[in-house]
């Protein structure tokens, strides 16, 4: 009799973000994808994220979940934090938005647990990340998974898969103020 893996949502930012998650979660997790980042533009590169992490997870026989994409409620959020440098006040907003929506539609689609790639970036603070992630986990009854992915060559191995998989891999992290 095999034990049934716990249903993990996990939330990707792109495509190379997610590898070398998904192989440190894969033994231990049932993953499902879900793709929610209305911070991505200009609409192009949104596109061409999402489209590459379509392909990604069809190759690896993961479920991905595209939510919409939703950049006037971003710019809303957003709007008095135009000046905040990477890493500020704006991420949080940012990062919250997005970690909202994954806990809520794994909270009302059975999954058991929520986690975020985010952390696998050396550009996002994961104990951010992981302070929205517990507020969440107690706000919509679903834990969330608390890691710190690019601890142990997580970036570095995030790299080395992307050239494998041969992936297109962005120089921003999606926001327009970033790009500049």
């Amino acid at each position: 009799m095999s034990l049934q893996k716990p249903k993990m949502l996990l939330h990707i930012c792109c495509a190379p973000c997610s590898t070398a998650v998904i192989e440190r979660l894969k033994d231990e997790f049932d993953i499902t994808g879900y793709f929610y980042d209305p911070n991505i533009h200009p609409e192009e590169e949104y596109l061409r994220r999402l489209e590459e992490t379509k392909e990604l997870y069809n190759k690896l026989s993961i479920p991905l979940i595209e939510a919409q994409y939703d950049a006037e409620r971003w710019f809303n959020l957003t709007e008095n934090l135009k000046q905040e440098p990477e890493g500020g006040k704006r991420c949080e907003v940012c990062y919250d938005m997005r970690l909202e929506k994954t806990a809520g539609f794994a909270r009302d689609n059975g999954f058991a647990l929520f986690t975020t790639v985010l952390s696998i970036s050396p550009h996002k603070k994961a104990a951010v990340i992981s302070s929205i992630g517990r507020r969440l986990s107690e706000k919509y009854s679903i834990k969330f998974y608390e890691a710190d992915f690019k601890k142990k060559d997580g970036f570095k191995r995030s790299l080395e898969l992307s050239r494998e998989y041969n992936l297109y891999r962005q120089d921003y992290c999606g926001c327009i103020y970033s790009r500049r």
